[in-house]
């Protein structure tokens, strides 16, 4: 086992990933760029992280022993998403240098846990209240006044796990679903709240901003993404936001004491609901790298995950100068065989990036274009023309 190392880890050092997928995939393509080595821990074998990694241990997120070997082959050890276990990552930080921790991912793993931590520390969050009874969402129901959303606390993605609640009928028809997963949390030990009921708000767009800490307390802020979801899944990203100016400019200093109070080291990616009297209002976190950067790869002088692993090895941040407008759009499993066929014939300023999955199942994420047009109008015609995201 590797001893635990001082806070600056220099190239050649062996990075450890939990996850294998696209973000940690592009999180070692960047960091080989400077040096770095990676080995990889998923239980797909050849996972998208895998294939430009130097080794995989093919193993549950949650096998301690397996995570132990990992940390055996490594100098630090990073994760690239949020539903690796924490109680795994903890027991790493006992032997390996772990610069994330295993407190932020153990927050944002648990809505209930996340909003109340935002909301102690001051900052705007969508109006809540944990659930642990179908009585539960009786008082949520009429507290909220008929209209409100209600999530599962753990897991979901991608809109999985959310029920929108706008009338008597609506709520008793979620009956069985909810019992269902307050069955299922029980089942698998859990003590803390299954679900979490918020408040409906008629917000009319999203704004998402990453910012890179490290150890040395310097904060970066990428600029702010304007997000367009389709079926609840990431469709757009548009940079610079289509947002009068004073407001963008309030949610990087939103996302910047986000960082600052919750002691984050690597990268968070805080995702704001837009009102429609301007009000910004944290919707969730994500302490990793997150799909709205992705066009930090072709647009900014430093991408996202180039930031990710200076910031956990504890380098100067790089800058996050905006070259040229971009649009960021998703390529899911029902786009792959258009995209291909057209490949050939797209503008100079279009950037392919596919991750190298195996089968591609519909609303799987399987890649993304950074559209980098000379205005964000260019970019979303060609969006709107070209035929591929007709079924978006």
């Amino acid at each position: 086992m590797r001893r635990r190392t001082a806070s600056l880890h220099l190239p050649p050092a062996t990075i450890g990933i939990l996850g294998g997928g696209q973000l940690g995939r592009m999180m070692a393509l960047a960091g080989r760029h400077m040096g770095y080595r990676f080995q990889v821990l998923d239980p797909t074998p050849n996972a998208p992280a895998a294939q430009v990694a130097d080794g995989q241990v093919v193993a549950a997120y949650d096998d301690v022993d397996a995570a132990r070997t990992l940390a055996s082959r490594c100098d630090l050890v990073t994760y690239e998403f949020e539903n690796v276990s924490a109680a795994v990552a903890a027991a790493l930080a006992e032997t390996c240098d772990v610069p994330q921790g295993s407190d932020l991912l153990a927050i944002c793993q648990h809505r209930v846990r996340e909003k109340s931590t935002l909301a102690k520390h001051g900052l705007p969050v969508t109006p809540f209240l944990p659930i642990s009874t179908l009585d539960d969402l009786d008082r949520a129901f009429a507290h909220f006044g008929g209209r409100m959303v209600v999530k599962t606390c753990r897991g979901g993605y991608d809109g999985k796990g959310q029920w929108m609640v706008r009338s008597r009928e609506e709520l008793v028809n979620h009956t069985e679903a909810w019992s269902r997963v307050m069955d299922q949390h029980r089942a698998a030990g859990f003590d803390d709240h299954p679900l979490i009921a918020e408040a409906f708000v008629p917000f009319v767009g999203e704004l998402s901003v990453i910012v890179a800490r490290n150890r040395r307390g310097e904060v970066r802020a990428f600029p702010p993404a304007e997000n367009i979801h389709h079926r609840h899944i990431l469709h757009l990203s548009i940079v610079p936001a289509r947002y009068p100016r004073e407001m963008v400019a309030q949610a990087e200093e939103i996302a910047l004491l986000v960082a600052d109070r919750l002691g984050v080291i690597g990268l968070v990616a805080v995702e704001m609901f837009v009102c429609e009297d301007g009000e910004l209002l944290i919707n969730e976190l994500a302490p990793r790298p997150h799909n709205s950067g992705h066009y930090t790869l072709d647009a900014c002088a430093t991408s996202q995950f180039e930031q990710h692993v200076r910031a956990i090895c504890n380098l100067p941040l790089g800058d996050v100068t905006l070259y040229k407008p971009v649009v960021m759009v998703n390529v899911l499993g029902q786009h792959v065989e258009s995209l291909r066929q057209q490949m050939g014939g797209f503008p100079s300023w279009v950037k392919v990036h596919l991750y190298g999955k195996a089968e591609a199942k519909r609303d799987r994420k399987m890649g993304h274009l950074n559209l980098l047009a000379d205005t964000r109008e260019e970019a979303l015609s060609f969006v709107e023309s070209c035929g591929i995201w007709s079924e978006a």
